[in-house]
């Protein structure tokens, strides 16, 4: 802990304890909640975790520290782990959070209990009891999935909401850590998977999502480089800008990747090099030192290995990647006869080697865990499943009973009412025919695209001469041609001239062909143009319109105005748009 905010912390846990033993409290009890000042720190912890634990610190010097009933000052010692560990302090309230983890199990509060357990989970790893840990993280999770919309309330309640899914997203990546240091590759992959899953309910930060899919990358640089390299990619494309350490990773991974795919050690060693240039600390640097005096010594290049990995060995704080600087330095100096160095880098080895038998015990151990718990996850989804299929099979009967009940009544009506329910019954003839009739012209015209673009497929033609005679090109303008389209109407009047996702990706892909990836240079040219900015500037290429751009695209001409306007910004002039991307497609077929 840095000694600067030592006392305050103390203090913290000074006003936040509990002074006299109290009963454990009855199985499933539910409480008045947290104090008003507890619940600001908390919600602001997720924004803001500095300012919170500024807001901590005031609290416990308050007089509304000392009177927490024990609730809330079970609830302070988890929001003091929390946040000790947010602003990267040691976690120093063990005794009394483990108190707040068997408070919150035994009351009618999941989110808090899951939370409890994972902050515990936190305090184990950062003792290297990496069992324990997964164990913590693995209840955390199951407490959420076992009652989900009462932890959703729950989380609503005391935090700004729809944070329940961005907590299982830490919960996931922690296990992902866990997993990836111990070199447990298809649980690692399962968890980040997962991690990203929960991701798309409520986006996170695009950092954290950046370091999931470099995790991601990793697993497959081995097994499946083109698979490595898309998650690098995308996960760049996420990343709002460059200076931050999930790029440098990033940068760092996809030059490992270039030099396992046997594309030279040169480039890859520079990559890495400007990468442990711009490095935020010791650490970082000798994570980037590791990985170029690794390079050199697959190269055989041993001089330049040992400049690199030395001082890798040397830095005590990371005692994984002086395992690994201490096995290359080995078999260096081994090899250069130098018998002496290579002991001590023997005994270095010896000395802190956890035994095979151990290794293999936790990773067994861990293994079984992570599978015990889907597994359960397995059961308790067929479970749900299965009580939904119940309740829609009585929905069912209860339906056929109300319809019968129905039939029966409108049989009376139509008995008494002949003549006029014949009338609108013709009427509703006529509403229907004219309905089948627009379903029949969409049809039609869905099918004549269909047989158009079958024959396009069969006949196999050569690229066309010009980007605008592309098929898919053709068949745009076709349609802004036929569709008139005006910026006043609403899109939705236009959705027969809607282009699908795999319409929009080849129009991509016959842009990238004809102007030497015009989309992938725009966007390494231009890092804040988002995906849908490159499939408006494809549509922008071929001259079309903001009202043609907002038919085909099915989206408001007003976003699509905004749309634009964004984009010129980003490219820096007012030009028309069709204008700028047609120069840049040129200059970059001219290269």
């Amino acid at each position: 802990m840095h000694i600067l905010n030592y006392f305050a912390v103390l203090t913290i846990m000074v006003a936040c304890s509990q002074p006299t033993k109290v009963e454990a409290p009855e199985p499933c009890r539910s409480v008045a909640g947290p104090t008003q000042e507890l619940a600001a720190i908390d919600t602001l912890m997720w924004r803001q975790p500095d300012s919170a634990f500024a807001m901590l610190q005031e609290f416990a010097s308050s007089a509304a520290a000392d009177s927490l009933d024990e609730f809330n000052g079970h609830y302070c010692q988890l929001l003091v782990s929390e946040l000790l560990y947010k602003n990267d302090y040691a976690q120093s309230n063990r005794k009394d959070l483990l108190k707040a983890v068997g408070y919150f199990d035994s009351i009618d509060d999941g989110f808090l209990a899951a939370r409890a357990h994972y902050i515990n989970g936190v305090g184990y790893a950062e003792k290297d009891s990496v069992v324990e840990a997964c164990g913590e993280y693995l209840k955390a999770l199951e407490i959420v999935e076992t009652c989900f919309p009462h932890c959703e309330e729950v989380a609503n309640r005391y935090i700004f909401p729809n944070h329940l899914p961005l907590f299982m997203v830490l919960t996931y990546s922690h296990l992902v850590d866990l997993f990836s240091s111990q070199f447990i590759r298809d649980p690692a992959i399962i968890c980040c998977k997962k991690a990203l899953a929960f991701n798309n309910i409520e986006s996170g930060s695009s950092y954290a999502v950046s370091n999931l899919l470099n995790f991601l990358g990793q697993y497959y640089v081995v097994s499946q480089p083109d698979s490595a390299e898309y998650y690098y990619n995308e996960a760049l494309l996420l990343l709002p800008d460059s200076n931050n350490l999930v790029y440098r990773d990033l940068i760092s991974s996809k030059a490992v990747l270039a030099y396992n795919m046997g594309k030279g050690y040169e480039s890859s060693i520079h990559n890495v090099k400007r990468m442990a240039a711009q490095a935020d600390d010791e650490n970082e640097k000798m994570t980037r030192f590791l990985i170029i005096g690794g390079i050199y010594y697959n190269e055989g290049q041993y001089d330049s290995a040992l400049i690199y990995l030395t001082p890798v060995f040397e830095n005590k704080k990371d005692i994984r990647i002086q395992k690994i600087a201490a096995r290359f330095l080995h078999d260096i100096h081994q090899s250069q006869g130098d018998t002496l160095k290579s002991i001590q880098y023997a005994m270095f080895q010896a000395e802190n080697a956890i035994s095979e038998g151990e290794n293999n015990a936790q990773v067994s151990q861990l293994n079984d865990m992570i599978q015990s718990y889907l597994q359960w996850e397995q059961k308790r989804a067929d479970a749900e499943r299965q009580g939904k299929v119940r309740v829609q099979r009585n929905r069912m009967i209860m339906a056929t009973g109300i319809l019968a009940v129905l039939a029966a009544l409108m049989a009376w009506l139509l008995h008494r009412r002949k003549m006029k329910a014949e009338r609108e019954a013709h009427r509703l003839e006529k509403a229907s025919m004219s309905g089948r009739l627009k379903k029949s012209n969409q049809e039609v015209r869905e099918l004549k695209d269909q047989i158009k673009r079958q024959e396009e497929v069969n006949a196999k033609p050569q690229q066309a001469e010009s980007f605008t005679d592309e098929p898919i090109c053709r068949l745009i303008m076709e349609r802004v041609h036929e569709g008139q389209f005006k910026a006043q109407m609403d899109c939705k009047h236009y959705k027969d001239a809607a282009l699908s996702k795999e319409q929009v990706m080849a129009l991509r892909d016959a842009a990238d062909r004809h102007f030497n990836l015009f989309t992938v240079r725009l966007a390494k040219a231009y890092p804040n143009l988002t995906k849908n900015d490159l499939d408006y500037g494809c549509l922008y290429l071929l001259g079309l319109s903001d009202a043609d751009i907002s038919a085909l695209m099915q989206r408001a001409y007003t976003t699509v105005n905004d749309r634009g306007r964004k984009m010129k910004a980003i490219f820096g002039t007012e030009e028309p748009l069709s204008a700028i991307l047609q120069g840049f497609a040129e200059e970059f077929a001219s290269n």
